[in-house]
């Protein structure tokens, strides 16, 4: 039995802290949360880039974090704020709807794709 290789992307992943300091407590925690986003684009083709962005607000506890995911297929932002929140609660909230987008996109790239074969397909038959 032959095991399959997967191939392994140059994903160019940034975590950013704006305007706070770095914790490694904070990026660890978003890492590991963000492997789902990496997963869903293993098959994607270069390049790929995804930034996170922590914010917090300088008046309250109001913290922002935004995720950005671009590829040549996605071009996609998700961004949530909320007084009171934890940091930690607002990337999961931001990660859970990047990860929704990425297969509504997908499915609506996956429409396109069978629109336009199959339509080739009908052409190649009237000729």
């Amino acid at each position: 039995m032959q095991l399959k290789k997967h191939k392994r992307h140059n994903m160019n992943k940034r975590i950013v802290f704006r305007h706070m300091e770095h914790s490694s407590v904070l990026d660890e925690y978003a890492n590991q949360q963000l492997t789902k986003i990496e997963h869903f684009l293993e098959s994607e083709r270069e390049p790929i880039y995804i930034d996170l962005i922590f914010e917090p607000s300088k008046v309250h506890q109001h913290h922002k974090v935004e995720l950005r995911v671009k590829t040549p297929h996605y071009d996609l932002i998700s961004t949530y704020e909320h007084e009171g929140d934890k940091f930690y609660d607002t990337v999961d909230r931001v990660i859970d709807t990047m990860y929704k987008e990425l297969h509504e996109k997908k499915k609506l790239l996956k429409k396109d794709k069978e629109k336009t074969t199959g339509r080739h397909e009908e052409f190649k038959k009237q000729r």
